[in-house]
């Protein structure tokens, strides 16, 4: 069980965080089987109301487990195989091209070895998505520029004001080289937000009809979706030089519902609605989902090889690997454990081994892709309560 102790420091961990330079507020959740202890400090927006439980967040990449499950479930339902090319449900990828260099000019291709699958879809081993190189090249490679130019948005932070809807987006990324070899390379992001096309061509509907009619209403998850009511958003903060920055409003990007709802990013939830999606994991994927499936989904799926040349670096995979949607620990103390981060500000992390989880939501971005320390201690104050 968890300690008192333990608890109470937890609490004294996550509140040291919280001022108006650093994290203006925060919701942290640790459950340990029927046990369930939960923290909030801070305002919601700075000058403004105090964060509560129920405060509902940009959960940015938080979104891709989500994803993934939905992802599955479909497959289970027998809308499409994981080793099937995607050609069927998205003609945009039936025949691409490769870049034979990564920052080259969109011209200099050669045809695509294999076809792109499902599968590396969800594994982002498709051949496009982020790489950290792009970020530090001295000049924009031209396939970055041509991302923005074209409105396939994929490169950054996520943006629902600016992105199209879903077959525009789709027709975008497909008239676009990919970065690799289907199957090389880990490349990060674009993936999930592609499942979220297949996922609703292939249900003959939204992909917020996928979600809310697949998992959010059977699990009732009633505060998870692409929008939310201004009036229960926290203002999120850019930490800059000068401080924090407003970088969106309650009454801005996800005010309303997208044009393109963002299998990668785009979903809003609360501390409670994700204890809820992570216990359904940790049953063996009751009531929605086959314990097969869900072993692979938080079992490492990738190559060393696809490791070594992922795009954030083989220091990103030093204790572990990728699932489908989660980062899967198999190394070290937390050996078992799965989950992600959400740039905007969240962490969710799911220990079957200890059947331990740690949800850590503020509104301050990330500035990098590692999480601001805030959500590194409260995990580990969260594994020292354990008795």
């Amino acid at each position: 069980m968890l300690s008192d102790e333990g608890l109470r420091r937890l609490g004294e961990v996550a509140r040291g965080f919280v001022d108006d330079d650093r994290v203006p507020g925060v919701v942290a959740l640790v459950a340990h089987g029927g046990q369930v202890h939960v923290e909030t400090h801070g305002v919601a927006t700075l000058g403004g109301a105090a964060m509560r439980r129920d405060t509902v967040f940009r959960i940015a990449s938080t979104t891709k487990p989500v994803t993934a499950a939905a992802t599955l479930m479909l497959a289970e339902e027998g809308l499409f195989d994981l080793d099937e090319p995607v050609d069927r449900l998205l003609p945009e990828l039936a025949e691409p091209r490769v870049l034979r260099r990564p920052d080259g000019a969109l011209t200099d291709t050669v045809p695509a070895a294999r076809p792109v699958t499902v599968r590396q879809l969800l594994t982002f081993t498709f051949g496009f998505g982020m790489d950290m190189a792009m970020f530090a090249a001295p000049t924009p490679w031209p396939v970055v520029t041509a991302t923005f130019e074209r409105g396939a948005l994929t490169i950054g932070p996520p943006n629902p004001a600016a992105t199209p809807e879903p077959d525009t987006w789709m027709a975008a990324l497909g008239s676009l080289p990919l970065i690799a070899q289907p199957g090389e390379r880990w490349l990060y992001n674009t993936g999930t937000q592609v499942l979220g096309v297949l996922a609703a061509r292939a249900a003959g509907t939204s992909y917020g009809e996928v979600l809310r009619t697949r998992i959010f209403e059977p699990l009732g998850m009633t505060d998870t979706g692409f929008c939310a009511d201004p009036a229960r958003l926290p203002t999120a903060y850019q930490p800059g030089p000068d401080g924090l920055a407003v970088w969106d409003t309650p009454e801005g990007m996800w005010s309303s519902p997208p044009a393109f709802p963002d299998g990668s990013a785009g979903l809003v939830s609360t501390v409670d609605d994700l204890l809820v999606f992570a216990r359904m994991l940790l049953q063996g994927g009751t009531p929605l989902l086959s314990a097969e499936s869900v072993a692979a989904m938080t079992r490492d799926q990738l190559t060393l090889e696809q490791k070594e040349r992922g795009g954030f670096g083989p220091e990103m995979f030093a204790d572990g690997g990728w699932g489908y949607g989660v980062y899967v620990h198999t190394g070290g103390d937390r050996a078992g454990a799965y989950g992600w981060d959400g740039g905007l500000g969240t962490s969710w992390l799911v220990d079957p081994v200890r059947d331990l989880v740690v949800i850590v939501l503020t509104q301050r971005l990330f500035e990098t892709h590692l999480p601001p320390p805030i959500h590194t201690a409260v995990q580990a104050a969260a594994y020292a309560a354990l008795r």
